[in-house]
């Protein structure tokens, strides 16, 4: 039986290559004789409802444009009960990356016809100041949340580059972090730069900041890098692209299924997920985040 598809597009993605990267996916399926319907910007409050649409019509619904479009859009087919597609048009794309959905539209479009269905894990964060947000990826805090608030004030800079900018610009001014960070129940505490809870290995357009990371095995990976002056940080950059970081002394790694997260710093300490602000993590006699992994809970063409 051939897929019907209802494409959700962010036209701001990618710098706005979004809507381009539509087209040729879109023919492909057309004259493979399925049935194709696009729906550009449709913003928050009506994403639900057009989601809740899709799949009550069986369609695959999906997500054209960066990390962030994909995260908010994977909670609610999650809720939804539906199957999601990818066609990654954003900054980063490493949520694209780590399903290992290929670069070129004809490859995408053949994948969503006849494309095997996974189901993996999500994420769900509380106690951040939003309510119960779900995330595909990563929820991280410290200096890697400044480099995302960064990332998105660069668009005067070439698209690679601005990554490694706004990680630089970011470590550059970052002040450490006391984290407490409890893990299944079991309570440490860091002087930190960052802390990251992982569902993907990828973030930071490619960086492998979790390499033990997988979507299947219902858990996640937290990856501290403890404090260290700027310039080594700087160095160790690099590092972070193939997943070298994690030999180094300052980094730990630890996994579980529930991770409470508190911290403060000088000017508090920022809280990202996905490419998105999430708030600030609470202080350290406050009541702690929650970062749990929700098992299986979507179904996605990859």
């Amino acid at each position: 039986m051939t897929r019907s598809y209802t494409f959700l597009v962010n036209p701001q993605s990618g710098g706005g290559a979004a809507p381009g990267a539509v087209v040729p996916v879109a023919r492909v399926l057309r004259e493979a004789g399925a049935t194709v319907d696009v729906t550009y910007s449709p913003g928050p409050q009506a994403m639900a409802a057009l989601v809740d649409e899709a799949v009550g019509r069986g369609d695959v619904v999906v997500s054209v444009g960066g990390d962030g479009m994909l995260s908010s859009l994977a909670g609610l087919v999650s809720a939804a009960g539906g199957t999601l597609g990818v066609v990654p048009a954003g900054r980063g794309n490493d949520f694209a990356r780590m399903l290992g959905i290929p670069d070129d539209a004809e490859a995408q479009a053949r994948l969503l016809l006849d494309g095997a269905v996974r189901r993996i894990d999500l994420i769900a964060a509380t106690g951040l100041g939003a309510g119960r947000r779900v995330i595909a990826g990563s929820v991280y805090s410290g200096v890697d949340a400044r480099a995302a608030e960064i990332v998105d004030k660069a668009h005067w800079l070439p698209r690679k580059l601005q990554y490694p900018y706004a990680a630089l610009r970011s470590i550059a001014t970052y002040q450490p972090g006391r984290y407490v960070v409890a893990v299944d129940g079991i309570e440490h505490t860091y002087e930190a730069a960052t802390v990251v809870v992982a569902n993907s290995a990828y973030y930071g357009k490619g960086m492998k900041i979790a390499p033990p990371a997988t979507l299947e095995d219902g858990l996640l990976d937290v990856v501290v890098i403890e404090a260290a002056s700027r310039l080594a940080l700087m160095r160790s950059l690099p590092q972070v692209y193939d997943g070298g970081h994690v030999a180094l002394p300052e980094v730990t790694l630890l996994s579980g299924k529930v991770i409470e997260l508190r911290g403060t710093a000088r000017g508090g300490i920022s809280v990202g997920g996905d490419g998105e602000p999430l708030g600030t993590l609470p202080a350290l006699d406050a009541t702690p985040a929650t970062v749990e992994v929700v098992p299986s809970a979507l179904s996605v063409i990859a």
